[in-house]
């Protein structure tokens, strides 16, 4: 318990409001409503940023590292792309939004993020000798990739789904 505290006590505040940040964009998530397509862009290219960057900063340019997020982000990529949406999702072409069920999974993938970042920055200030432990760098690239491959494929359903629209929506457009 007092290495708990310990870990807290030297946590930068900025972590926490970047925690607080991250759980209000999560439970804003859960809620049923419209979203934009820059909207269901501009998420998954932050959070996939902020995964890239967490495994760039705990092991640069590891090649083992790299690899693994890279396999990882392409295999979640191609296997949740696949999945359907969820019944209730539609877009609108008219005023290029989609209506969306609220879901947690947005931000259990975020807190999934948050907290391996975390958790990697705690235990090579407390290890720094697993900067070169190949095992570890590879378990947290695939962590990383499968949180990236899990965000882009979401965003990629729905642009799928918006290009499928929009050319249903030009035969209608032209007859007028």
């Amino acid at each position: 318990m007092q290495m708990l505290s310990q870990i807290l006590l030297h946590t930068p505040r900025w972590v926490f409001v970047l925690f607080a940040l991250l759980v209000w964009l999560g439970i804003k998530q859960m809620l049923a409503g419209t979203v934009s397509l820059t909207r269901v862009t501009v998420m998954p290219l932050a959070m996939t940023g902020l995964s890239f960057y967490g495994m760039l900063s705990a092991f640069g340019d590891s090649p083992v590292a790299l690899l693994g997020w890279a396999g990882a982000a392409t295999a979640l990529l191609m296997m949740v792309q696949h999945r359907p949406l969820p019944a209730a999702v539609r877009f609108d072409p008219a005023t290029r939004v989609f209506h969306r069920p609220g879901s947690a999974v947005p931000l259990a993938l975020m807190m999934g993020i948050f907290f391996t970042k975390y958790a990697v920055a705690v235990l090579m200030t407390m290890h720094p000798s697993l900067h070169q432990h190949t095992g570890f760098a590879l378990a947290v690239g695939l962590l990383y990739g499968a949180f990236s491959g899990c965000f882009a494929a979401r965003a990629l359903r729905l642009w799928k789904l918006a290009i499928r629209e929009d050319r249903a929506a030009l035969p209608a457009a032209r007859a007028c």
